[in-house]
């Protein structure tokens, strides 16, 4: 199979009847037909299409010559930087369908799974045999994936630990049989929870953990006992492209995954209850430096995005020769191109680990992650106070097509676009920074790869910064 189509993506979720839970009800049927994930789904298919369109080929597809077969590249190894920057390039391509909105486009988690399988071979076995087997399964297969990686926000001491068997509700490991590990509890945000072939597990955070939530695994999304319990969908009922034009495309939807006494065999595991087995698995396999790769990527794209959205405004209500639109402007582009430069710095000071896989350089990864941020939040207040008012009163498509139709083309029309048009360009800077979906976009760009000032406290500490203090003491000692 190696390459599926948007039907095959489609038709292989709807049989595998995920146990999915939304406003109060489980998901029966077709599950890409429901209201809540249609939009989302029908947008996956979309991106698997464009891997067969034949002037997108050779950029979103590797030829292997061991399986004699193309693969899609977010599972192709990078082995040298013209690779790497292709991987971008493709990653770049996908984003661009969504304007960089799709957080879990396929080849996101796709890469922690190929971080996986280049990167097993130094894992203890027999966990790095399966790692690697995990791998060549979803390459086969074109499997897509969700993820967890986070426990319930009970108590969020840095001292807090659960230990009681009585009352679980971290994700936990409760029993072993000749099968695999029994598991029971919950994890937090699995967006695209229960519209994936896969989920992959991988080891929660923190300094104090006890051996039973030390793992890692894959499991088929269908698995018996496993459920997706989903958040309020934003695009339900929001099937207007006018009205909702990223709402209904591309609204991910997020979920608690809950495990129910589920049996995760032996075989899907590469973490098991030795802590140190955690941080071996991310430096054999470089998981995060990839996975900061591809989302620095697709950020690049979404700065895009704000900044012609936002000079769309600009010369539509006619205000390009304002200075403080100016200044708001200028961030957008200064933005972009930071994101931009920082990308093609950890491109060309990129190193091959000892796998023989490309890796970027993590510190201008790092900044990037670290610096957008807190300028996403800034850019899209910057958007915001562009629009002013003419966010506010904002008609829908319905409006335009009654009897007050004509009213809204003589008063809603703008110095260089027609009412229809102003509007519609106004719904889409509403959709992506004050609606439900907007609202989400914002928080997940703030917290994206973790807490601000746990991952600046990370970049400081990990910073090699001693030459710099060397050379200016250099300085005074030649006075």
């Amino acid at each position: 199979m190696a390459i599926i189509k948007g039907s095959d993506y489609l038709e292989r979720i709807n049989k595998l009847q995920n146990e999915v839970w939304i406003g109060g009800e489980k998901v029966t049927g077709a599950i890409s037909e429901h209201p809540a994930f249609k939009g989302i789904m029908k947008s996956k298919a979309a991106l698997y299409d464009l891997y067969h369109h034949s002037d997108k080929k050779d950029l979103l597809t590797c030829w292997d010559e061991k399986t004699n077969e193309y693969h899609s590249f977010s599972y192709s190894q990078p082995k040298t930087k013209e690779q790497l920057r292709n991987r971008r390039q493709a990653t770049q391509l996908l984003a661009r369908e969504s304007g960089g909105t799709m957080g879990r486009s396929p080849d996101y988690i796709n890469t922690a799974i190929m971080s996986l399988g280049s990167g097993g071979a130094g894992m203890p076995k027999p966990y790095g045999d399966n790692a690697r087997k995990i791998f060549e399964e979803a390459r086969e297969k074109d499997f897509s994936f969700t993820h967890t990686f986070i426990n319930p926000q009970v108590n969020r001491s840095k001292h807090y630990m659960e230990y009681s068997n009585e009352k679980i509700i971290g994700a936990k490991v409760i029993d072993e049989t000749e099968e695999g590990a029994i598991i029971h509890g919950a994890r937090l945000l699995a967006t695209q929870g229960g519209i994936t072939d896969q989920l992959l597990v991988l080891p929660a955070g923190g300094n104090f953990i006890e051996p039973s939530f030390v793992y890692g695994f894959a499991i088929p999304s269908n698995t018996p006992g496993l459920k997706f319990l989903c958040r309020e969908s934003y695009a339900h009922g929001k099937t207007s492209s006018y009205d909702y034009p990223l709402t209904s495309h591309f609204e991910e939807g997020d979920a608690v995954v809950v495990f129910d006494h589920v049996l995760v065999p032996w075989e899907r595991i590469f973490i098991y209850s030795d802590p140190s087995q955690v941080q071996t698995m991310y430096d054999e396999t470089n998981m995060n430096v990839l996975l900061l790769y591809q989302a620095v990527s697709r950020q690049a794209v979404k700065s895009e995005w704000l900044l012609g959205l936002s000079e769309w405004m600009v010369r539509t209500i006619n205000v390009v020769e304002h200075q403080h639109i100016h200044e708001k402007m200028s961030e957008m582009i200064i933005s972009l191109e930071i994101m931009n430069s920082l990308l093609i710095a950890a491109e060309e000071e990129a190193q091959p680990n000892k796998h023989g896989t490309m890796i970027p350089d993590i510190r201008k990864l790092g900044a990037a992650c670290s610096y957008y941020q807190k300028t996403y939040p800034r850019l899209v207040d910057a958007l915001q106070q562009i629009g002013a008012s003419g966010f506010i009163s904002l008609p829908s498509e319905a409006d335009f097509h009654s009897s007050i139709k004509e009213d809204l083309h003589q008063y809603l029309q703008a110095a260089n676009e027609d009412a229809y048009e102003r509007v519609r360009m106004f719904r889409l800077a509403w959709d992506l920074t004050m609606s439900p979906f907007g609202s989400r976009q914002t928080q997940y760009e703030r917290f994206f790869f973790g807490d601000q000032v746990r991952l600046s406290s990370s970049l400081y500490m990990n910073y090699p910064k001693e030459p710099f203090v060397q050379q200016v003491q250099s300085f005074l000692k030649k006075r």
